[in-house]
């Protein structure tokens, strides 16, 4: 059988189906895990921090199975995302409320919340109860932040996830062809969550809490995923926000979402038009994300 071509992420990538279908007959103990990472050491998937990309294999696996080019073993335990993205319990937090003076509440602790601790657990918790648009496990690189006030009051949650696949009035603000953009696309992150609790009212304290976090984001992406990021974006739904904090710190409004979904092959899907906002943050961005070589 010839290799199969599929796209991913806009890139033609050829799958040695027989190879797939090899590994599966000569270990039928293997789970869904065992073969992904297998094929990740074998195609030599890895990230720009050298981790195999598993879940985007695995990701890869279902497609072949739904298209019918091959039978995976039935699951072994309940699918990991469908564990991340139940409901997050309740975590009892202060509602108590603050209207003082920004540096009343100075400095702010900002702490980058890993996954399985007490932040972990109150950060799903207030994006869950308090984020018109909720919590969903983020797939792919992503930061999150818990800010706090110099009193140990939890006051804001920062969700950075990935950067999206074509977005024309970013692409056309960068410069970059096709092909840079997805050689480097992993260098943009996206906002995809920013909240102020609902119980704290305090003038300048959403764009306070954006700069200071722009300070952090590269060095911080750089620790856990061993590369930098050089632009941040995000979206702010026009009906709802004017991107006021956003264009306090500095972000640039460079234009508008067409209304259409990612998914929306036939145009018959409406989504809310949404601002879009970039943030370089280096000089010479356009010089590390153009280049394809």
């Amino acid at each position: 059988m010839d290799d199969l071509m599929v796209t991913i992420r806009g890139r033609n990538v050829a799958v040695e189906v027989e190879l797939v279908e090899q590994l599966l007959a000569d270990n039928p103990t293997w789970g869904r895990t065992h073969l992904s990472r297998r094929l990740c050491e074998l195609w030599n998937w890895r990230g720009p921090n050298g981790l195999l990309k598993d879940m985007a294999c695995r990701s890869l696996l279902l497609r072949l199975e739904k298209a019918g080019h091959i039978v995976l073993p039935p699951r072994q335990r309940r699918s990991v995302n469908g564990f991340r993205n139940r409901s997050p319990r309740w975590v009892a937090h202060c509602t108590h409320p603050i209207g003082t003076s920004l540096k009343a509440l100075l400095p702010l602790n900002i702490t980058r919340v890993v996954p399985g601790c007490d932040d972990d657990r109150l950060f799903r918790c207030l994006l869950s109860h308090y984020h018109y648009l909720g919590y969903r496990n983020t797939v792919g690189e992503n930061m999150r932040y818990l800010v706090r006030s110099a009193q140990g009051e939890a006051l804001s949650c920062v969700l950075f996830g990935s950067a999206a696949w074509q977005l024309a009035a970013r692409d056309a603000f960068i410069g970059w062809s096709a092909r840079a953009r997805a050689a480097n696309l992993v260098l943009v992150t996206s906002n995809t969550r920013f909240l102020i609790v609902p119980w704290v009212r305090v003038a300048n304290l959403a764009s306070h809490i954006l700069s200071q976090v722009v300070k952090r984001l590269s060095a911080d992406w750089m620790t856990k995923y061993a590369h930098p990021i050089y632009v941040l974006e995000t979206f702010v739904e026009s009906g709802r926000h004017r991107g006021t904090c956003y264009r306090a710190a500095n972000w640039i409004r460079i234009g508008q979402t067409t209304g259409r979904t990612r998914s929306d092959r036939a145009r018959t899907i409406t989504a809310p038009v949404k601002d879009i906002y970039l943030y370089p943050l280096t000089r010479h961005y356009r010089a590390a994300l153009c280049h394809d070589g």
